[in-house]
């Protein structure tokens, strides 16, 4: 029998969202799934309210309040045992600006079961599309010296070796396979380290064209010399994402070949980020201790931060 969308429990993952943006996320989601549950990640209450409480849920969304936020890894794994809990076949991962278009899950689960046919899945994705660019991101293989991008024809699929963890539709079998999220990443490269092990573990990851959603990357987008665009994040997370990424490279399930062809895109992206991206000097210090600290194999929050 062909997969339905009362076969996935969708979790949206938030902290600290936009009411505004979280509220269209969960309108969008509910109907497309069987069920929707919003797993919080100790957002402190505002004016004397949560968010949840002023922002209006669809019809029976539920809402999960963790005392603390361990980060996106432990969420991603209280979302897989919420799922099972439920009895579910699949687990939906959203983050808190996913906006999924209409028909996506069922186009996600639609090619799920073709390539089940194949062999093992371990996770399935749409095209996303920059919410505030309008630029659709192709899906990836590892390559040297440069990746293969490619998008998915119309109406199809094609392979990846690595999909964004938000708008991924997961059989629950894969997480059996391939094993939980890395909680000690806390947030930056997670989706990055379970792929790795779902690929080498033989699944397939499937990148879908009709299956589409808007995300925003970064946190600013600016213009660069000669027309470019750059995606632009804070110095909390320039410090998170190169620790995680220079861990990854010492670790011995991660890919020679995307090692080899990341660290000069790192070194890249320290430039970039600190000849035109204010505060540069900020900027230069967050990456180059998250560089440090990621050779250390430093685990968990970052230094300091408040969660």
């Amino acid at each position: 029998m062909p997969s339905t969308a009362a076969d996935v429990v969708a979790v949206a993952v938030t902290f600290k969202p936009d009411e505004a943006v979280i509220s269209e996320v969960l309108e969008r989601a509910a109907p497309q799934v069987g069920n929707l549950v919003v797993l919080d990640n100790a957002t402190p209450a505002t004016d004397g309210a949560h968010w949840s409480e002023r922002v209006r849920l669809p019809d029976g969304v539920e809402v999960e309040l963790r005392p603390t936020n361990a980060g996106l890894g432990a969420a991603y794994n209280r979302a897989v045992a919420i799922a099972r809990g439920r009895g579910a076949q699949f687990v939906l991962l959203l983050d808190q600006d996913s906006l999924l278009e209409p028909g996506c899950v069922d186009a996600l689960l639609r090619h799920a079961d073709l390539r089940a046919a194949r062999g093992p899945v371990g996770a399935v994705g749409p095209t996303f599309v920059d919410a505030r660019s309008g630029e659709r991101a192709p899906f990836v293989r590892f390559g040297f010296p440069l990746n293969s991008k490619s998008h998915a024809p119309s109406g199809g699929d094609v392979d990846a070796d690595f999909l964004i963890s938000s708008g991924s539709l997961i059989p629950l079998s894969a997480l059996d396979a391939a094993g939980p999220f890395d909680e000690g990443l806390f947030i930056d490269s997670v989706d990055m380290e379970w792929c790795f092990r779902a690929r080498a573990a033989g699944l397939q990851l499937v990148g879908v064209a009709d299956a589409r959603m808007l995300h925003t990357i970064g946190d600013e987008l600016i213009e660069l010399p000669g027309g470019a665009t750059m995606f632009v994040h804070s110095p909390l997370r320039l410090y998170m994402m190169t620790r995680n990424r220079v861990a990854l490279w010492r670790r011995r399930g991660t890919p020679r070949v995307w090692t080899a062809q990341d660290v000069p895109r790192m070194v890249l992206k320290l430039a970039r980020m600190t000849a035109f991206a204010r505060p540069r000097a900020v900027n230069a210090r967050a990456m180059l201790a998250g560089a440090r600290d990621g050779w250390r194999g430093m685990q968990g929050p970052p230094p300091g931060a408040r969660h």
